[in-house]
């Protein structure tokens, strides 16, 4: 008999330990979508060295220009996506006040907000799974899950995400997360 289906949406994938040498080693994904259908997730821990105005050719708010453009993912590097936060967004879809927008001209409306409150964070590609393939990642314990919350998203130290949520997570976690890079490094 088969387990019902369990969506991920709104969880934070962590590297389990078992990603290294492949591009997820050390990753942090916020699952945006998961259904049967797949999954669509975003790197939230991987800013690349390149700002926004400096990636997309169109007529940006100059807030928007010095906006660090994140790696979501191996898939489409050509692909816009981005986050939002803000103290009221009443359709959020990933999770309560956090939503994703694939849109330009909805990312240049949002540029154009004046909300003090409001946050973004921009990425080139995305981390895509076909039907059943993250399921079975996560029965070979190749993840570990962690609720996703707006204050990981938006960390201001996203490259320490990975060890920080590690450590809170326990004493068991943390001989991974103290570990070197690279095990030859040993």
């Amino acid at each position: 008999m088969s387990d019902a289906f369990k969506s991920l949406k709104g969880q934070l994938l962590l590297d389990g330990g078992k990603l290294r040498g492949s591009w997820f080693h050390r990753a942090v994904v916020l699952v945006c979508q998961h259904d049967k259908n797949g999954a669509f997730g975003l790197v939230i821990n991987r800013p690349s060295p390149t700002n926004l105005g400096a990636a997309v050719v169109a007529d940006l708010p100059d807030l928007l220009k010095e906006e660090v453009l994140f790696l979501g993912g191996p898939v489409q590097s050509t692909a816009l996506s981005f986050l939002q936060s803000d103290s009221f967004i009443p359709d959020a879809n990933v999770i309560p006040g956090l939503n994703l927008e694939h849109n330009l001209d909805d990312l240049i409306e949002a540029g154009e907000s004046f909300s003090p409150t409001q946050k973004l964070k921009i990425f080139a590609g995305y981390s895509g799974w076909a039907p059943g393939q993250l399921d079975d990642e996560m029965e070979r314990g190749a993840w570990l899950l962690h609720p996703a919350s707006i204050e990981h998203v938006f960390n201001e130290q996203p490259e320490d995400l990975w060890k920080k949520i590690l450590v809170s997570k326990g004493w068991e976690y943390k001989l991974l997360s103290e570990g070197p890079d690279d095990l030859s490094w040993n």
